[in-house]
C-alpha cells in the first residue's frame, strides 16, 4: 500500500530544500508550458483531445487541452494531440514540437522529460481553417 509521500510524487515534482521547503510542480503546469511551447513551432495549427479538429483549441479556454502529462519523481511524459498545416513536414514539425517542448519543460521546471509523443490528429487546410475561422497565417 502505497503511503501519502509516494502518492503525492505521482502527481508532482518535489524539489526538497531544507532550507525553503519543498517545491511542487502540478502536471497542470508542465501541460501549460508543454501547450504553449508546441503552438511556437511554426506549422502547428492548435491542439485537440484525441478525439479531433471539432475539438480545436487554441490556448483561448484550456491552455493544457490537447496534452497529457504523467510525473514519477523526477521524470516527465508527455502526449501532445497537435493539429497541423497542409502542406508541412509533418515529421519535421512534429521532431521540432519535441525538441522545443523538451526544452522548455526542462528548463523552467527541472524535470527531466524522458519522451514526447507527439500525435498527429488532423491536417488543417485554408479553406477548412476559414469555416472554422482559424488563423493559419506564417508564425
Amino acid at each position: 500500500m502505497k503511503d501519502i509521500k509516494e502518492i503525492e510524487s505521482e502527481k508532482v515534482k518535489d524539489c526538497i530544500n531544507e532550507e525553503s521547503g519543498i517545491v511542487k510542480i502540478s502536471e497542470e503546469v508542465v501541460s501549460t508550458i508543454a501547450y504553449f511551447s508546441s503552438l511556437e513551432v511554426k506549422g502547428i495549427i492548435g491542439m485537440t483531445s484525441a478525439g479531433g479538429i471539432n475539438q480545436l483549441s487554441l490556448g483561448k479556454k484550456n491552455p493544457s487541452k490537447g496534452v497529457r502529462v504523467t510525473i514519477n519523481g523526477d521524470n516527465a511524459v508527455i502526449d501532445l494531440y497537435v493539429i497541423v498545416k497542409y502542406g508541412v513536414r509533418i515529421a519535421e514539425v512534429a521532431k521540432d514540437v519535441q525538441t522545443n517542448v523538451k526544452k522548455s519543460v526542462e528548463s523552467l521546471t527541472g524535470l527531466k522529460v524522458s519522451s514526447i509523443n507527439v500525435h498527429i490528429q488532423d491536417v488543417l487546410i485554408k479553406k477548412q481553417a476559414e469555416n472554422e475561422n482559424i488563423s493559419i497565417e506564417e508564425k
